[in-house]
């Protein structure tokens, strides 16, 4: 139990501190993200990043970068318990011998292994965060005042589980979820030992410097999103989709809606800023979790 103690302590230390650098980032992906598609001859409701971060600023101020962050917040201990503690214990289980480093597959398997459990905790809070964060994407473009609809994570809750069928309205969008994160965590954690590797010249990484670490904990966050964006796309329109008349049956229904709708590049809204978000989020994150692990002994 202690190295899942430590692995709790030293993940959820990370996960905080990737959420306050990330958050901001988050916020504009998902306003481009869920914004409709604009009618012919109009023009869409953000014309880019910039401009969402503009007209977010000017309408909720700097608050409103934050919007949706009480979930994730809430609920970073358990997210980063799992997925550092899951990935940890598979770590065990793939080693030849007790201490032994593992290899890259190995890391990738591992990362996988993460990838599923945490999907069940990351589909709620997705949602919740999602919810929050697109409600002045999804305001009417001619609207002087951003629409709200939900006072908070709390009023999401208990809205989703009144009025979109229970604990199981929470779960929706799980498949493009835990399709974004198994291979995902599988790409990071991979890229990651890769990267390790590569700048300690061989399979003993205990001596980087926390320079190298925060160099390979951003690229390997990149890769994540590399990997996965267009299915995050999915998930989120799925999310914020509503209940009552929706536009989506279902993931890969969404898919080819947008696809025909928007093209490839609908597939890939709001990708500038989750790229520039992963960087320093994932540094942040990779380097309080290995300085707090190592300094647990």
């Amino acid at each position: 139990m202690g190295d899942v103690a430590k692995d709790l302590t030293a993940g959820t230390i990370g996960g905080v501190a990737q959420l306050i650098v990330g958050h901001p980032f988050d916020t504009i992906k998902v306003k481009l993200q869920s914004q409709p598609a604009p009618l012919p001859g109009q023009a869409p409701k953000y014309a880019g990043a910039v401009d969402a971060v503009k007209q977010t600023l000017s309408a909720e101020g700097p608050r409103g970068l934050y919007k949706g962050m009480g979930a994730p917040l809430a609920t970073v201990a358990a997210f980063n318990a799992v997925l550092f503690t899951v990935r940890g214990q598979m770590e065990g289980l793939l080693r030849s011998q007790p201490g032994a480093p593992l290899t890259v597959n190995q890391q990738v398997v591992a990362g996988a292994g993460a990838g599923v459990a945490v999907s069940f905790l990351a589909c709620p809070t997705e949602l919740i965060k999602c919810r929050l964060q697109a409600q002045s994407a999804l305001a009417s473009s001619d609207s002087a005042v951003v629409a709200v609809k939900y006072g908070g994570p709390m009023d999401v809750t208990r809205h989703v589980l009144k009025s979109e069928g229970g604990v199981r309205g929470l779960f929706k969008g799980l498949v493009p979820t835990m399709a974004r994160e198994i291979p995902g965590n599988a790409a990071m954690f991979g890229v990651y030992e890769l990267l390790k590797q590569s700048f300690a010249g061989g399979e003993d990484t205990s001596q980087l410097g926390r320079g190298s670490l925060m160099v390979a904990g951003g690229l390997a966050g990149a890769s994540f999103w590399v990997s996965v964006y267009p299915t995050d796309v999915v998930k989120s329109v799925i999310q914020v989709d509503d209940y009552k008349n929706p536009k989506f049956s279902g993931s890969i229904d969404a898919f080819r809606k947008i696809l025909a709708s928007e093209g490839i590049k609908g597939l890939y809204k709001g990708f500038g800023p989750a790229m520039a978000r992963s960087v320093p989020a994932n540094a942040a994150c990779f380097l309080a979790y290995e300085v707090t692990r190592s300094s647990m002994g």
